[in-house]
């Protein structure tokens, strides 16, 4: 078998960009994050950043629907600018969703031993590692086997996993009885610049709560009709993310109270905190649970969307082992496991010396920087494509999305953030490096021409 399968329908292709994205997380972190910028304008906040991610998804959707390719922003790059400039964008993209999976996995044993804790189970300090490990190893066999059953398993975790945070928010809302006006005050920031100063702080936060949202681009080769799917799953994940995002925004900020925001912004488990409040301890280990399968899931998203592009870079010349597909499930299975062995590698060589949320930070940090190169690639492609067209519309309004992302890059790095935090965009460049001396001594990656592609 020398091709992916093609079996996925727009269900699968939605619950792969859900995972990356991962809503039940922005919900658990994020929002105690904007909360500290933005104050009570969180919810509009993330309404804004809706807006901004979805220029960036023009691009993404335009270049979907020109290019159906495994490698997705590496095809769409190589497409207008050729295959070295593709290339880099794939090896950095190749790090990007691995480390989203690192990111997954360290707190899908975090959670795990909180709600063994939670139960009174006397684990040990480092019980999550072993966890982490064991979660990715299942994930990898989901993946490998068979991608819809994986996607439409995605989906379904993520849907109950939402479902706990809303039956919590349900209470919340019951107890608090929010008004007209106070919708109307998270809406309105407050007179003067301050006020928009401190949202368009968060907005760094809440833009990148949305990244992954073009998991499903890397379906390309194994959707049914994917000019067609592939933009559904895309715009399908920015209108349901931004629904949740805003929603659980304003509930967090009515359940703590516009006098208490202070503790909101400080949480380091906001949804904990309001179980314990609002509900009971046992909904409070539920929603550990709940955020534990939702990071499992997202440990399967991220390892197939990483496993798919190192299958498109293994087929142009990194390495033909890479694009060996399964003879029975149409996966590809050297990838896959290559992919699940990145995702573990820092679990195993940090996870005794750092916490795992300092490690869900770190990894998550690099990806999203690598994303940005990405995000900010497409977009220029898009803007030159249509250029050539001369669809001067749809060229500007994809022009949007890398001026905003440069900004958002900049607000990452400056101010300098603390060590070791300062050395992450050092360390992202020095992977986007590597593949320039790769490019020098593999010269097939220069001349490699898009399979598959239409």
């Amino acid at each position: 078998m020398k091709s992916l399968v093609k079996r996925i329908s727009w269900l699968e292709a939605v619950g792969l960009s859900l995972a990356i994205v991962a809503p039940t997380l922005t919900a658990a972190f994020n929002v105690s994050l904007v909360v500290r910028f933005a104050g009570p304008n969180a919810p509009l906040g993330f309404l804004i950043a809706a807006v901004a991610i979805g220029f960036v998804a023009l691009a993404f959707i335009g270049s979907a629907r020109r290019v159906a390719h495994a490698g997705a922003a590496y095809a769409y790059m190589t497409h207008t600018f050729g295959p070295s400039t593709g290339f880099v964008a794939g090896w950095a993209l190749s790090l990007a969703y691995t480390m989203f999976g690192t990111s997954m996995a360290a707190l899908m044993g975090s959670f795990i031993a909180a709600a063994l804790r939670g139960l009174g189970a006397d684990i040990g300090t480092h019980t999550w590692i072993g966890i982490s490990v064991i979660g990715t190893g299942v994930a990898w066999l989901l993946s490998y086997r068979d991608m819809r059953l994986a996607g439409r398993l995605m989906l379904s975790i993520e849907a109950l996993a939402v479902l706990a945070i809303l039956v919590l928010c349900g209470l919340i809302l019951r107890a608090v009885q929010p008004n007209w006006p106070d919708v109307v005050q998270t809406l309105t920031p407050a007179h003067g610049m301050d006020a928009w100063k401190g949202i368009g702080y968060s907005l760094v936060f809440c833009v990148l709560s949305f990244a992954g949202f073009e998991g499903a681009t890397t379906l390309g080769e194994e959707a049914v009709n994917p000019k067609r799917v592939i933009p559904i799953a895309m715009l399908g994940s920015v209108v349901l993310c931004a629904l949740f995002f805003a929603f659980i925004a304003f509930v967090e900020v009515m359940g703590f109270g516009f006098s208490n925001l202070d503790a909101l912004a400080n949480a380091e488990a906001p949804l904990d905190v309001l179980s314990a409040r609002y509900a009971s301890k046992s909904l409070s280990i539920a929603l550990d649970l709940a955020a534990a399968v939702t990071c499992f899931s997202g440990t399967i998203g991220a390892l197939n969307a990483g496993a798919r592009i190192l299958f498109a870079l293994g087929r142009a010349g990194l390495h033909a082992g890479l694009a060996e597909i399964h003879p029975t499930f149409g996966t590809p299975i050297r990838a896959s496991a290559l992919s699940a062995v990145v995702v573990t590698i820092p679990i195993l060589l940090f996870g005794l010396s750092v916490t795992p949320g300092d490690l869900y930070s770190y990894t998550s940090t690099v990806a999203v920087l690598l994303l940005i190169v990405n995000y900010a690639g497409v977009g220029c492609a898009e803007v030159v494509e249509a250029a050539r067209e001369r669809r001067w519309v749809w060229a500007l309004a994809c022009g949007v999305g890398p001026v905003l992302l440069s900004w958002i890059c900049y607000r990452t790095v400056v101010p300098v953030p603390p060590w070791p935090s300062n050395l992450l965009p050092y360390l992202s460049l020095g992977w986007v490096l590597i593949a320039v001396p790769l490019l020098m001594f593999k010269p097939a990656l220069r001349t490699a021409r898009l399979t598959e592609a239409d």
